[in-house]
């Protein structure tokens, strides 16, 4: 009975991620959500102080969120903002417990602020960055960067090398894992300010 219950929630993930990616390919960096590996990958390598929170941007169906949960941050620590109404509506019906905001990744230090989100931990960014002109790179992530000064944020992506001219960016980048379990196959970036004392 479980397995039947969960290959349900499994297939209706999938299928309202890919109406998403339909509707807007440009906001999304696949036609599927994170496999299991890969949002282990991602989840592991979160940081956070006890009385911090961690933000994730772009939670798509909550496959990263869920592995955020399994990994041991506590649901009331867990921010998950996400611009589509529909997803956002799925994530607050499957991740009881999770804050949920509808809102733009590009006024995140403005959005955490209205929702009295506390203090950040780390940022995970699944927009692909990669896809955006350069003006709009520089704008979320100072965004992030105003969220999360001095740790950066985690980026997942299928790009071999970096999604972002982190030199350019002000940025150091550093690929921290990579799998091939996942479709496509991606891995997970580490960017932080070259200079943080002069972030945010």
């Amino acid at each position: 009975m479980s397995a039947s219950i969960g290959e349900h929630s499994e297939t209706a993930n999938k299928s309202l991620f890919f109406k998403r990616w339909l509707a807007n390919p440009l906001q999304m960096g696949s036609i599927i959500p994170s496999s299991a590996t890969f949002s282990r990958m991602i989840a592991e390598r979160a940081v956070r102080g006890p009385d911090e929170v961690v933000v994730e941007l772009g939670a798509g169906t909550g496959v990263i969120t869920r592995a955020l949960l399994a990994a041991g941050v506590p649901a009331e620590k867990l921010v998950v903002i996400e611009i589509v109404p529909d997803m956002a509506a799925h994530l607050r019906r499957a991740l009881p417990g999770v804050q949920v905001i509808c809102g733009d990744g590009f006024e995140l230090p403005k959005v955490l602020e209205q929702a009295k989100a506390g203090r950040v931990g780390d940022v995970i960014c699944g927009i692909p960055l990669v896809m955006l002109p350069f003006e709009a790179q520089q704008k979320i992530v100072s965004a992030m960067l105003a969220a999360s000064p001095v740790r950066g944020f985690l980026h997942l992506s299928y790009c071999i090398t970096s999604p972002l001219p982190s030199a350019k960016l002000g940025l150091t980048g550093r690929r921290q894992a990579w799998t091939i379990k996942n479709f496509p196959p991606g891995g997970v970036w580490r960017y932080a300010p070259i200079n943080p004392a002069k972030a945010g």
